[in-house]
């Protein structure tokens, strides 16, 4: 009986963050559409100004009227943008002629996900465990240490880094290349071309990843922090447990939860926030997507890139409301 109530206690729950996350998904949809039609410029004048040949207004009408751009903005163009987005339909680039959008952001996320989930990873092994570490042995050489050097790392823009590692092991050093995912003149399919894209990746890495580490050691440590002086750590050691079975059994687990949260809200924000690292790397992802879509003034991929970045942080945070009832029962009442 009491198992048929959990149950169905966790199915409403899960049920209550699901439509939620579909509310403001269309929530985001419906601001992508409003932001980029207040926005000054008429798409046609943007599309036939550049033309070779003189265009008559008959003309930038008649293709005002093609697209359905003369048509009334609320509830027309508003519902056909939405079916239209709803079916994966993002239109057409202004600057790409003939290329759909969908086809160039998904040409280009590789790219980014590479790079932002590398960086993540590496953020994470190195910056939480050394944060738990800091936390459960404070004042201790080890925390001194790491605090000092994650705030400088926090408080450090990644763009900004990122020209302090071009300046050193790019320019100087000539270790890594500074731009770019390949070499000019790489053979393809051969073993040679994962190297020389590892190489690429080594730098724009770095800078994302530093930055992270910078901040996932200052929450860890906070939490654990937190963690060792409630009073349940207290009556584990008056019963005798060891620091290991302590750490494993009481401290380890609560204090992740502020460190879950802030990990997949990361993931979520860390597709925007590669978008200046992609621009000092000239790295082929969504951020230099985005630099030349804003200077060509391209609004449907500007459009389709806000919706994925509005999508990828309702997603984070459904996963971190997914995974704190995992790891807190108080959660899942």
């Amino acid at each position: 009986m009491a198992s048929a109530i959990d149950t169905g206690r966790a199915s409403r729950r899960i049920g209550r963050i699901l439509f939620r996350a579909a509310m403001t998904l269309l929530m985001v949809a419906t601001l992508n559409f409003i932001l980029f039609r207040v926005i000054p410029g008429d798409p046609a004048s943007l599309l036939l100004g550049g033309a070779r040949i003189s265009v008559t207004a008959e003309q930038m009408e008649a293709q005002r009227h093609n697209w359905g751009l003369d048509r009334p903005l609320f509830p027309d163009q508003m519902i056909d943008y939405l079916s239209a987005t709803l079916h994966g339909d993002f239109g057409y680039s202004f600057k790409f002629r003939g290329r759909r959008v969908a086809d160039l952001i998904l040409e280009r996320l590789p790219a980014t996900i590479a790079l932002v989930g590398l960086a993540q990873i590496i953020a994470i092994l190195c910056g939480v465990m050394l944060g738990l570490y800091a936390g459960w042995r404070r004042g201790g050489a080890v925390d001194h240490i790491a605090t000092g050097a994650s705030l400088a790392l926090y408080s450090t823009p990644a763009f900004w880094l990122g020209m302090i590692l071009v300046v050193i092991f790019s320019t100087e050093l000539g270790w890594f290349p500074g731009y770019g995912a390949y070499s000019a003149g790489a053979a393809l399919g051969s073993l040679d071309l994962s190297l020389d894209y590892l190489r690429h990746l080594a730098l724009p890495v770095t800078a994302l990843a530093l930055g992270l580490i910078g901040q996932y050691v200052v929450v860890a440590r906070a939490a654990m922090s937190d963690v060792v002086t409630e009073d349940y750590m207290v009556t584990a050691r008056a019963k005798g447990l060891t620091s290991r079975q302590m750490l494993m059994r009481h401290a380890f687990r609560n204090a992740m939860l502020p460190v879950v949260t802030l990990v997949t809200l990361n993931l979520g924000y860390m597709v925007a926030g590669a978008i200046t690292v992609e621009a000092v790397f000239a790295w082929p992802g969504i951020g230099g997507l985005t630099v030349e879509a804003l200077n060509a003034r391209d609004y449907p991929v500007l459009q389709g890139i806000f919706l994925l970045l509005g999508a990828s942080v309702v997603v984070a945070n459904l996963a971190a409301d997914v995974a704190y009832g995992l790891l807190d029962p108080r959660v899942r009442q």
